[in-house]
């Protein structure tokens, strides 16, 4: 069994972005627009110079769990299969909320725009107010 340590190192050296936001755009009917605007904040605070590492481990954890094909709870139930990924997703942001600036909300906002058109700005707020 591969040491949690090690699973974050060899998914974090794999990590591309065209591939990490390739599967958030495939995933976005199946987990809706919050789930996949959370994402999109982890991922852009990720990308941000000034994230300590102690919080690109928690990103890279809440997004390795997001995208992984194993789970907690299956996916496979639409409306139960993805709580585990949410709570993990709505865990990781709450816990680096320091670091979602407004340059990482617009950027995953316009991100959002770009793949899908307008989406509702109360989904979106409404994920803002958590942090």
């Amino acid at each position: 069994m591969q040491k949690p340590k090690d699973f974050l190192k060899a998914w974090r050296d794999k990590l591309n972005e065209i591939q990490v936001l390739s599967q958030l755009r495939n995933g976005f009917r199946l987990i809706g627009v919050q789930a996949v605007y959370a994402a999109l904040l982890l991922f852009f605070a990720y990308k941000r110079s000034d994230t300590p590492s102690w919080a690109k481990r928690i990103i890279l954890g809440s997004l390795a769990y997001l995208l992984a094909p194993l789970d907690l709870i299956p996916d496979l139930s639409p409306f139960f299969g993805f709580t585990d990924d949410l709570g993990v997703l709505m865990f990781g942001l709450v816990s680096i909320a320091g670091y979602i600036d407004g340059d990482v909300r617009t950027k995953a906002r316009d991100q959002l725009k770009g793949w899908f058109g307008e989406v509702s700005q109360e989904d979106l707020a409404s994920v803002d107010r958590q942090l």
